[in-house]
């Protein structure tokens, strides 16, 4: 292996090799506490030191990194305390998730870091985000993303390189090829030469750099770090070296070749290089000793400090309360100055709003520039902020997902509008694994509001007509809010974009340009969790929400001797079964009404709770609502049959009379 110091001086010789032996050392106790029981699971790094080690010395320490399993030399480069590592690795309280996940399954803000997450594609897409921000801001920063050879067959991978050529953002993308996906070799796995060279179908740059030679790895990627500050632009690194370990300990290694693995030993980064610097005079076997002695004291005692600590309690309200970042609801007031608009124009001058009032709001989505997107709710806003700040995408859901992620990590608000409410299917895996557990995770928030025009009525059939909002009730972390009115889905939208925490924001496409209704000019918030009363009575309860709620007003129309509480959900995650609970204990009786398909839907959540919490008041079993349990159909006479409206007028009349 050859070394070329270059104008490299001394001191930054020998931090490298200090660099690349820590995480070295630590990983070799580790295995030893593996063997004892004392950690549960270890993935090595061990022959990929010099990867970590290198790129992390490249970049500045404001820069963000995102690393994966075997970068455990970006974490101590980072000098991250070593009892807080440790500690994360035995799942305890100071560690840095608090026990609700393991490894390297961490993020940390005070040292820039933003860890990975089983599903390895998203955080490729998430420095998209991170370092579109920097971009915004002027900020003359680079954001470095590890990945495998595996992960680089995942969708994530492609959307996330692409989008990052179309904006030119200065993301670094760092596969350590290591010669193995698990058990999987590499010639299974892709068939081109270099990973480096599928840079060029997405119009980037990239290099390939021997990964085992730590000063290869240093200034090769400095000198790209200091272009990339200056000319803003992605580049695919591709770093060629082998994991001498099994994918994960319990795994083993029986698989590789005898010859290969005796192949790679010979380059062990760390043993070459220190037989570089000794041969060279720049250090010698006494210091290496001091070197590894001084180490070895550090990785005691912070080992002891993890030791020591008691293991995690488990504390119920502390566990449900950080699932979600606080927030403090503001309310914002309108002046009262009415005008009669359409549920589509109610969305429009919200969002329009909250963009004035949020400087780094950022609105991404297929179709949203110029064009306005396809219901026209951004028409005229590149006008009014900027191509910037209202950003056409590529057609890449998961990447725009985790780019808005991204986003939020770096301290900016995003809005993504889905095209229609089908294809979040496409982005599903960011929204739900890595969105929803952020916060719980390590304390980190996704400020981002999910625009979901949905539902049927239309005659789009099959892939345009969905409302999936039950998709999303089920995960915690996220909320859902899904509005029948235009006064509602202004104010809602409004508050989605202040909350911090993800929503998923539902519009009723049936609805927007065929509901009226008063709304204020200016801007204005309404609180989440708060059922509207649209109708009152005391012989049945009526539960519903978007379209449900106009569909059961219409049938009341029809029958004005059926006295009924209309209770309109307005926001599904929160649910407000006070209001429910109210009514019901009222009425005696309750109906629930969604658009859905009935199995699996919010109706039968609301059902199994009020006859849990308020089966004594009952005076007739809970009847439940939903569209037929098949696909969206397109023709007309299908679709009016397929929804539940002519089904709810049934049901309605025989609880009523029951």
């Amino acid at each position: 292996m050859r070394y070329h110091i270059g104008d490299l001086d001394q001191q930054k010789l020998l931090d490298l090799y200090t660099g690349m032996l820590k995480p070295r050392m630590i990983e070799e106790k580790m295995l030893v506490l593996l063997r004892q029981g004392k950690i549960s699971k270890w993935f090595s790094g061990i022959g990929q030191e010099a990867i970590s080690v290198g790129v992390t010395h490249a970049l500045k320490a404001e820069e963000y990194i995102l690393p994966m399993h075997r970068n455990l030399g970006v974490f101590t480069s980072r000098n991250i305390p070593l009892h807080r590592l440790f500690a994360q690795w035995q799942g305890k309280q100071s560690g840095f998730t608090q026990g609700r996940d393991r490894s390297f399954h961490f993020g940390t803000q005070e040292y820039r870091i933003v860890g990975m997450i089983s599903h390895l594609g998203p955080q490729l897409g998430v420095a998209d985000g991170i370092a579109l921000a920097d971009m915004l801001r002027r900020k003359k920063r680079v954001t470095a993303v590890f990945t495998g050879e595996g992960a680089t067959s995942e969708g994530d991978f492609h959307e996330a390189l692409n989008v990052a050529s179309v904006w030119n953002l200065p993301v670094l993308f760092c596969i350590e090829n290591n010669g193995y996906g698990l058990s999987t070799p590499t010639n299974e796995q892709y068939n081109c030469e270099h990973l480096a060279d599928r840079a060029k179908g997405y119009g980037m740059e990239s290099r390939i750099i021997e990964g085992n030679n730590i000063l290869e790895v240093y200034t090769k990627v400095d000198e790209i770090c200091k272009a990339i500050r200056k000319r803003p632009r992605p580049i695919l690194l591709e770093f060629k070296t082998f994991r001498m370990r099994g994918h994960e300990e319990a795994s083993g290694t029986k698989y590789v070749p005898e010859k290969l693995m005796k192949k790679w030993e010979k380059k062990d980064p760390i043993a070459n290089y220190e037989s570089f610097l000794l041969s060279e005079g720049l250090i010698g076997h006494k210091e290496i000793e001091g070197f590894k002695e001084r180490i070895s004291e550090e990785i005691n005692e912070n080992l002891q400090l993890a030791f020591e600590e008691p293991a995690v309690s488990f504390i119920e309200s502390k566990e449900l309360g950080e699932v979600y970042q606080e927030y403090k609801y503001e309310v914002v007031e309108s002046k009262n100055n009415l005008k009669n608009i359409r549920f589509v124009d109610a969305i429009s001058e919200g969002l329009e709003q909250s963009m004035y009032r949020h400087n780094e709001l950022i609105i991404m989505g297929q179709d949203i520039a110029d064009y306005g997107g396809v219901f026209k709710i951004t028409e005229g806003f590149t006008t009014k902020f900027g191509k910037s700040r209202v950003r056409n995408t590529p057609i890449c859901e998961s990447a725009i997902v985790s780019a808005a992620m991204g986003l939020s990590i770096n301290g900016m608000k995003a809005v993504v509008e889905m095209q229609f409410a089908d294809f979040v299917s496409s982005g599903f895996n960011p929204i739900v694994n890595y969105l929803a557990k952020v916060h719980y995770r390590w304390n980190e928030n996704a400020d981002v509001v999910l625009r979901m025009p949905c539902g049927g009525g239309v005659g789009a059939g099959p892939f345009h007509s969905q409302t999936n909002e039950a998709w999303f009730t089920k995960v915690p972390g996220l909320k859902v809010v899904y509005p029948a009115f235009p006064y509602d889905a202004k104010g809602l939208l409004n508050t989605a974009i202040n909350d911090p925490n993800p929503v998923l924001f539902f519009e009723h496409k049936g609805l927007y340009r065929s509901v009226y209704g008063d709304v204020p000019s200016d801007y204005y918030t309404l609180p989440f969790g708060k059922a509207n009363k649209i109708r009152e009575g005391d012989s049945i309860s009526i539960v519903s929400y978007g379209a449900g709620v106009h569909w059961a007003m219409e049938v009341l129309e029809k029958h004005p001797e059926i006295e009924a509480d209309l209770l309109d959900l307005c926001t599904l995650q929160p649910l407000d079964l006070d209001a429910v609970y109210a009514s019901v204990k009222k009425t005696g009786k309750l109906i629930i009404l969604q658009e859905d398909t009935l199995f699996g839907g919010i109706a039968s959540d609301i059902s199994a709770m009020v006859m849990e919490h308020c089966f004594e008041y009952l005076d007739a079993p809970v009847k439940r609502v939903g569209s037929l349990e098949t696909p969206v159909p397109f023709a007309r006479e299908l679709e009016e049959n397929y929804l539940p409206k002519k089904r709810f007028e049934t049901a309605l009349l025989e609880l009523y009379n029951y």
